[in-house]
């Protein structure tokens, strides 16, 4: 028998709303990819090693992470083992426009736009309708 459906929406209730401040040893990470085995690789801003982090059951085939998103992720959980893992999967982001307004979050993972800047070129034509002919015909 599945888990009672209140224990999904606190879940998911949980996740979508960011806390006022992070605890001691948490940190905010992006999710580089799925190693399997409920094992993520994730990147700390300011580290250029990836982290090996496990997320908890209590998350486990609820809540979906997705490569490039967001967690918290705590070292602290982790330090005394001796095993390759490097912390525990402590809330995932899923309302990121929410979690981006709060003072912690790092400027390093500043939100990057789909389309690059074409500022330098000149203006595009497309949707545009053709000069008229009154200028050519007028000579």
């Amino acid at each position: 028998m599945g888990r009672p459906k209140r224990s999904f929406l606190a879940t998911a209730e949980e996740t979508s709303t960011p806390p006022t401040t992070l605890d001691d040893g948490h940190q905010i990470a992006r999710v580089l990819k799925a190693e399997g085995k409920n094992l993520y690789s994730v990147q700390i801003c300011g580290q250029t090693e990836p982290l090996l982090v496990e997320l908890p059951s209590r998350f486990r085939s609820q809540i979906w992470i997705k490569r490039g998103g967001f967690v918290i992720v705590d070292r602290a959980a982790f330090e005394d083992r001796e095993n390759k893992l490097d912390g525990e999967i402590a809330n995932i982001v899923r309302d990121e426009k929410k979690w981006r307004k709060q003072p912690y979050w790092p400027v390093e993972f500043v939100k990057k736009s789909l389309y690059p800047d074409d500022s330098d070129e000149e203006e595009s034509k497309a949707g545009k309708m053709p000069p008229s002919g009154d200028s050519e015909s007028a000579e």
